[in-house]
């Protein structure tokens, strides 16, 4: 026996077939059998811990074991104190910093890569250049170390060809280089996928128009790939306001930032969950603003 499938007379298309339920073809559990696994899983392990976060947040000077009594946001005002400013001010400086390197290193290799090179060699080069990805932060951030410190590899290259030895290690610079070293495969990967969905033939009209190389790059090539390098950019900044690991073994005591100092309150000598929290809220919020605007010019639509 055959089903007889309305057609639209005009269009010559299928008719859709409304459920009992008045949907077409959904039932009002699918959704929640598809998203409540991960919803849970986010309820339980992100919205709840945060909560909690805030609670303490609240609670001036509370340490482990002490009753928690939300009672003003003294930790809040304490983050604003000039030595905590001058630490976020160095969080900010150092992500930001990081971002710009990402940025002007990623560039040009994601456009040779989309634009340039061998189309059959192309998988193969992406893969080779975030290979470093696949090994541990913890492993290539100690690899810095042996390259940066006094007698490390590159104060040996240098001194063989006369140049006085560098003191990088244990500086901002040498954790902007570590940084930047670990996030810069992020950076390429996304401008990649943004160029290579660039329309040359607005390449090819432009320079058909007598523009030159610059004039192409500043006002079509840049205008198209805006959003992923707005994207790129933001993924660096979020990953890099939060990263630990290289200002705590490439900066040394004197190289605080956020980050450490969160670590501080609560595993250090001063046990101060309350300010901890408050300082982690912080942070939370900024990455949480960070992440809206990548949502909003992530995802917008190339300007023609």
């Amino acid at each position: 026996m055959s089903t007889q499938i309305p057609v639209n007379p005009s269009s010559n298309q299928p008719v859709p077939v409304k459920s009992p339920s008045g949907k077409l073809g959904q039932r009002w559990w699918e959704p929640l059998v598809l998203l409540g696994p991960a919803g849970l899983w986010l309820l339980l392990l992100l919205v709840l811990p945060t909560l909690v976060i805030f609670e303490l947040s609240l609670v001036p000077g509370i340490k482990p074991g002490q009753v928690v009594n939300p009672s003003g946001i003294e930790n809040y005002i304490q983050a604003f104190q000039p030595v905590y400013l001058r630490v976020i001010g160095r969080s900010l400086f150092l992500a930001f910093g990081t971002t710009i390197i990402c940025l002007l290193l990623g560039f040009p290799v994601a456009y040779w890569i989309a634009l340039l090179s061998p189309k059959r060699w192309r998988n193969l080069l992406l893969v080779a250049f975030v290979l470093p990805l696949w090994t541990s932060s913890l492993l290539r951030t100690y690899a810095w170390i042996t390259i940066l410190r006094r007698s490390g590899v590159l104060n040996t290259i240098l001194g063989t060809i006369g140049i006085p030895p560098l003191d990088i290690l244990y500086t901002d610079t040498a954790v902007l280089i570590g940084m930047s070293y670990g996030l810069l495969p992020y950076m390429v990967l996304i401008l990649y996928a943004s160029l290579e969905k660039l329309d040359r033939r607005l390449l090819e009209a432009a320079a058909d128009l007598g523009a030159n190389p610059i004039q192409t790059f500043t006002k079509v090539t840049i205008p198209q790939t805006l959003p992923g390098i707005a994207a790129g950019s933001l993924l660096v900044f979020i990953t890099g306001l939060g990263d630990f690991i290289d200002p705590e073994l490439l900066g040394g005591a004197s190289s605080m930032t956020v980050s450490r100092l969160i670590y501080n309150q609560f595993l250090g000598a001063t046990q101060n969950w309350g300010f901890g929290s408050a300082l982690s809220m912080l942070l939370i919020m900024a990455v949480s603003i960070a992440i809206g605007l990548l949502i909003r010019f992530g995802e917008s639509t190339p300007q023609r």
